[in-house]
C-alpha cells in the first residue's frame, strides 16, 4: 500500500522525500548510537555461548562517526577537568604485566635468538627483521611502552650551545612536585591557580580573512616546514617550561589549525608562573632541524633514481649509489660550516590567562580546548573559493618537503631515505603529514603529560561506564579478563544482521536506557520534595 502510494506521487515530490536509511542514521546520531559499529564474535568460555556483539568504531572525527567523536570529546573534557587543579601528588604505579604481555616478550626473545644465529651464519635476516618489527608494534599495542631493546644505536648529537639570537632563560632548582604554588588569602582560603596558554607560529605574509593578501610573496615553504616540525617545537617549550618553573609541570594541550592553516597550541598548565616568564619562555624556545639540505633539486620528472636489489637507489645517469641517510648525516656532522635545514620558533602572539578551579573561566577554557577535536585539521579546506585556493597552494608546498628521515622525498635531493625500499617516488610519500586533511602536522591532536589526571583514557572510560551502571541500578562487577575470547567477523558472514537492523536495535536499547534514567531521576526528585515537605 505504501509503495503504491509513493509511486502515485509526482516525481519531484518523491525526490524531495528523505531516504529512510538516512533518517535512520540521523536518529542514531541523535541517540548517541555509533553509525559504523564493528561486529565482533564473542565466545563465553564459561558457558560456551557465542554471540555477535557490536562494538563502537571509536572514531574521533565527526566526518566518520559523530556519536563516537562526541563521546571521545567528552572523555577528553573529563580528563582535562580532573587533572588541571589536583591538590595531591598523583601516584603512578606501573601495572603488573599480564599473560599476553609476558608471552609476547618471550616470543620476541625466541625470534631475536633466531635472528642472531642467522646473522652469525651469514644468512639473510630480512624476513626475521620484518617479523621483529611487527612484534615490537604488537608489544606496544598490548600496553607496554618503549622498545624491548631500548636505544639500539647511539644518538647523534650536535652542539647544545644556544643560538646568539635566542634570549637566555632563568633556571630554578628542580623540586619533586607536580602541583605548583598555593596562595593564602586573608580570609583563610587557599588558592591553587593554574594557566591557560595559547601559542601561535609567526607570520608568513599579510593575511586578510584567513588568506594571503599577496600569495606570490607569502612564504609557503616556511609555513609548510613549520607545520611539519611543530610537534618538536612543543616538546622544546615543555622542556624549557619545566626548567624555568623548577617543578615537574603537567599539561593538557590540543593542536588546532588557525584560519590561515597554520597549527597553533592551546595548553592547560597545572600551577602558575608570571605571564612575563611564560612569554620569555616562548620567545626563547626554538627547534633546529639538523637534516641534509633539501634546497637543490637533483632528480625530477622522468629522471628519478632507480632501485637495485641488494644495493639500493642509483643515479640513473651514472649508476652511482646514492648516499644513504646515515652517510648523509655523517657528512653533515663533519661540516663545521653546516647550517640546520630549518629553524622553527613561536610567533610574538602569546596569550596567557590565569584560571582558578571550579570557576566559569575554567569550564569555558575546557570547552575551548576540546571545541575542535571532532574536526579534522583540514576543515578549513571546506571554506570559500579563496580559502580553497590558499589550501591548495599550502598542500602543494608540502608535497615535496621531506617530512621525516624515511620520507620518499629525499630521493628528489639525491639521498636515500632511511630504510629505503623499492617503489619509493618523490611527491608520493604516504605519511599523514602529506595528506590534505592533516596540513603537514603529523603529531597527536591531544597532548597529555603522564602525571596529569593519574588516569589513562581507558580508566576515564571505565569511570563513565561505572556511573551509567550505577544510575541504571546495575552492578559494576569486575569481569574475568580470560572469560571471553573475541574474534573478528569475516566480511559477508550470514550471522551478522544488516547494518540497518543493528542500528534499529541499538536505538531501541538507548531509548530504553534513557527512559529508565529519566524514571530514576523523577523518583529521586519526588523523594527530595517529600523530605522537604
Amino acid at each position: 500500500m505504501t509503495h503504491a502510494h509513493d509511486r502515485a506521487l509526482p516525481r519531484a515530490v518523491r525526490q524531495a522525500m528523505p531516504m529512510a536509511r538516512e533518517v535512520l542514521e540521523e536518529v542514531a546520531k541523535l541517540h548517541g548510537v555509533c553509525i559504523r559499529p564493528i561486529p565482533l564474535k564473542r565466545l563465553d568460555t564459561a558457558t560456551g555461548k557465542t554471540e555477535i556483539i557490536d562494538v563502537p568504531c571509536g572514531a574521533t572525527l565527526d566526518a566518520k562517526c559523530p556519536p563516537c567523536a562526541e563521546r571521545n570529546r567528552h572523555l577528553r573534557m573529563a580528563q582535562c577537568r580532573e587533572g588541571w587543579h589536583l591538590d595531591a601528588e598523583p601516584a603512578i604505579t606501573p601495572d603488573e604485566p599480564n599473560d599476553e604481555q609476558r608471552w609476547l616478550v618471550e616470543f620476541r626473545a625466541d625470534i631475536q635468538a633466531q635472528r642472531d644465529d642467522a646473522e652469525k651464519a651469514g644468512d639473510d635476516t630480512t624476513d626475521l627483521d620484518a617479523l621483529i618489527e611487527g612484534l615490537d608494534e604488537e608489544i606496544n599495542n598490548a600496553g607496554m611502552r618503549g622498545n624491548v631493546l631500548g636505544r639500539t644505536a647511539p644518538k647523534r648529537t650536535r652542539s647544545t650551545k644556544r643560538r646568539q639570537d635566542a634570549p637566555d632563560l632563568p633556571k630554578r632548582t628542580m623540586t619533586n612536585t607536580t602541583l605548583g604554588r598555593t596562595f593564602h588569602a586573608p580570609d583563610g582560603k587557599t588558592y591553587r591557580p593554574s594557566l591557560f596558554v595559547t601559542l601561535t607560529l609567526p607570520s608568513y605574509g599579510k593575511i586578510r580573512d584567513g588568506v594571503p593578501v599577496d600569495p606570490e610573496t607569502y612564504d609557503y615553504q616556511r609555513a609548510a616546514r613549520d607545520a611539519l616540525h611543530f610537534s618538536k617545537l612543543i616538546d622544546r617549550f615543555v622542556q624549557n617550561l619545566r626548567r624555568v618553573a623548577g617543578y615537574d609541570v603537567q599539561y593538557f594541550a590540543t593542536v588546532e589549525p588557525q584560519k590561515r592553516l597554520a597549527p597553533h597550541l592551546h595548553m592547560a598548565i597545572r600551577g602558575t608562573l608570571p605571564r612575563t616568564e611564560i612569554k620569555k619562555i616562548a620567545a626563547a624556545t626554538y627547534h633546529q632541524v639538523w637534516w641534509p639540505q633539501a634546497s637543490e633539486v637533483i632528480f625530477d620528472g622522468e629522471h628519478l633514481p632507480t632501485w637495485q636489489d641488494g644495493t639500493g637507489y642509483l643515479n640513473p645517469a651514472t649508476g652511482e649509489i646514492l648516499p644513504t641517510w646515515d652517510q648523509a648525516l655523517d657528512q653533515l656532522d663533519t661540516d663545521d660550516d653546516a647550517e640546520p635545514l630549518h629553524m622553527i620558533r613561536f610567533g610574538d602572539q602569546v596569550d596567557v590567562k590565569g584560571v582558578l578551579s571550579g570557576t566559569p573561566d575554567a569550564d569555558q577554557c575546557i570547552r575551548y580546548l576540546s571545541k575542535y577535536l571532532t574536526k579534522s585539521l583540514g576543515q578549513p579546506l571546506d571554506g570559500d573559493q579563496a580559502q580553497r585556493e590558499h589550501a591548495a597552494r599550502f598542500v602543494d608546498a608540502l608535497r615535496y618537503e621531506p617530512c621525516s628521515p624515511t620520507c620518499a622525498n629525499w630521493l628528489r635531493y639525491g639521498i636515500q631515505p632511511k630504510n629505503a625500499k623499492p617503489g619509493m617516488l618523490p611527491g608520493r610519500c604516504r605519511s599523514k603529514a602529506h595528506k590534505p586533511e592533516h596540513l603537514g602536522y603529523a603529531g597527536r591532536r591531544v597532548l597529555v603529560s603522564r602525571k596529569w589526571s593519574n588516569k589513562t583514557l581507558n580508566e576515564h572510560k571505565q569511570d563513565r561506564r561505572t556511573w551509567v551502571l550505577q544510575a541504571l541500578g546495575q552492578p559494576d562487577e569486575p569481569t574475568d579478563p580470560h572469560r571471553y575470547i573475541w574474534r573478528p567477523v569475516p566480511a559477508g558472514d550470514a550471522n551478522v544482521p544488516p547494518l540497518a537492523v543493528r542500528l534499529l536495535r541499538s536505538v531501541h536499547e538507548r531509548q530504553r536506557w534513557r527512559a529508565h534514567l529519566q524514571h530514576l531521576e523523577q523518583q529521586s526528585l519526588s523523594a527530595t520534595e517529600g523530605r522537604a515537605a
